[in-house]
């Protein structure tokens, strides 16, 4: 059995990016189709099941995001530099006016929704009916994401696998497994109780 042991989660992206990505979307074997609802400033995107023997009472795992707006400014070409010469003009009292393009137009902007995947696997990724399928889901999601970070610890097929995907990027990532210091407590180590160079 697949499994999702460790997850955390940065993404960011646009509402109606996450919209076009579920409006064809290549889902795992085990998911025949998802359900997504608004509750106020909470996305939830949830597995619907393949398998007719899961009772339709059984929850199944679920994405969730909250909903931020993000001013966005439209980026704009930089202009020669004899376009940034004194321009003249003249006011409505007919006296003449000295000034600049730059000084007069501000860049233009619109308030976008995102969808915010943030926090760990309790919070992003939650209940464990089809829980790795929609992990799988969420990768998909992060490789459309420009923006944020996707970490996890998962085992299919019954080895430890990393997973780290960066603004959208697959990255390499690799597991550390570290010893359990009250395992060396009869060790030669360092003693930190009773150092002298440690003050309280």
């Amino acid at each position: 059995m697949s499994r999702v042991y460790r997850l955390h989660s940065t993404l960011e992206l646009p509402l109606e990016d996450v919209y076009d990505f579920f409006d064809d979307p290549d889902l795992p074997e085990n998911v025949e189709d998802v359900d997504i609802t608004r509750r106020n400033n909470t996305l939830i995107i949830s597995a619907v099941s393949a398998d007719e023997s899961i009772s339709k009472y059984t929850p199944t795992a679920q994405l969730k995001a909250s909903v931020t707006e993000n001013r966005v400014y439209e980026e704009i070409e930089e202009e020669d530099e004899d376009d940034s010469s004194p321009v003249h003009t003249t006011d409505t009292a007919g006296g003449p006016q000295w000034g600049t393009l730059e000084e007069e137009e501000e860049p233009p902007s619109e308030l976008v929704e995102y969808a915010c995947f943030k926090g760990d696997r309790e919070t992003v990724l939650q209940n464990s009916t089809l829980q790795y399928e929609m992990f799988r889901v969420l990768c998909d999601i992060a490789r459309e994401a420009e923006k944020g970070t996707l970490t996890a610890i998962i085992c299919p097929d019954g080895d430890l696998e990393a997973v780290r995907i960066v603004d959208g990027e697959d990255c390499p990532a690799s597991i550390n497994v570290v010893e359990d210091p009250r395992d060396d407590e009869d060790s030669d180590g360092v003693n930190w109780r009773d150092n002298d160079f440690i003050s309280d």
